[in-house]
């Protein structure tokens, strides 16, 4: 019998819970669509409203004085944006923000949302299990960004938003693709060349198009892979596979 979010969301977190939990947030849930930088958790505000998006890339960012923005993570249809919500706290030290647009978001107000977290022990271990995705998410770029060449970093992030994109063409400025990795505008130009004279990329302007996901994982090395495994292990199916090599092709 088809689960009933199959035709609902394409939200995979939304379509990996039992009927019974999915039933307790769907009268709440309302569709509308995401915009690029449409902020769905501000800095330091309470938070009214979580977020599920059925696509695109969400950036989750660190603000300081001395360098300004620094993406500490993404999710998209993978995940939900209101994860202190569910930790006991209604305040956020990150913003997050959409990056990649084009798609829609289920929302819920934090009000309904805690009380279905309030009915059912089943439901919040879920999004837990999410929760724990992607802390292993954010731990795996603190050792890629410490013990990465900028090049390595670069395909691991582009990997990701390739997970979470339905096409190979990615619309990506540098700008946010220097805040990805941590590094200078200028170093992200240079990396792109490379990349691209590797024949793993084309990069247009605010563009990025993927050849060779197959090359982008083996640069990307042991910098991508764990937290999307962990996905798996614990949610469901998630991302995407490079392409197989052709014997004496």
């Amino acid at each position: 019998m088809p689960h009933p979010a199959e035709h609902y969301t394409t939200n995979i977190l939304l379509d990996a819970l039992s009927d019974d939990d999915l039933a307790l947030l769907k009268p709440h849930l309302r569709r509308e669509q995401l915009h690029r930088e449409q902020v769905l958790v501000a800095l330091g505000k309470p938070i009214e409203t979580v977020w599920f998006p059925e696509g695109g890339v969400t950036s989750v960012v660190m603000m300081t004085a001395d360098h300004g923005r620094t993406e500490v993570g993404i999710f998209g249809r993978d995940g939900f944006a209101g994860v202190p919500l569910l930790l006991g706290a209604n305040t956020s030290p990150h913003e997050i923000f959409v990056q990649v647009n084009g798609h829609s978001g289920l929302r819920i107000e934090a009000a309904e949302f805690l009380t279905a977290m309030d009915q059912s022990a089943t439901l919040r271990a879920m999004l837990l299990r999410y929760v724990q995705t992607f802390l292993v998410q954010t731990a795996q770029s603190a050792v890629s960004n410490a013990h990465q060449r900028i090049e390595a970093r670069l395909a691991r992030w582009l990997l990701m938003c390739h997970d979470r994109h339905d096409s190979d063409e990615i619309p990506l400025t540098h700008e946010f693709m220097a805040m990805m990795i941590a590094a200078e505008r200028s170093g992200v130009t240079v990396s792109l060349h490379v990349l691209e004279g590797a024949g793993m990329i084309r990069s247009t302007r605010g563009r990025v198009r993927i050849l060779d996901r197959h090359k982008l994982e083996e640069l990307a090395g042991d910098g991508y892979g764990q937290p999307e495994a962990e996905y798996r292990k614990l949610i469901g199916p998630f991302g995407k596979e490079g392409p197989r090599s052709v014997p004496g092709a």
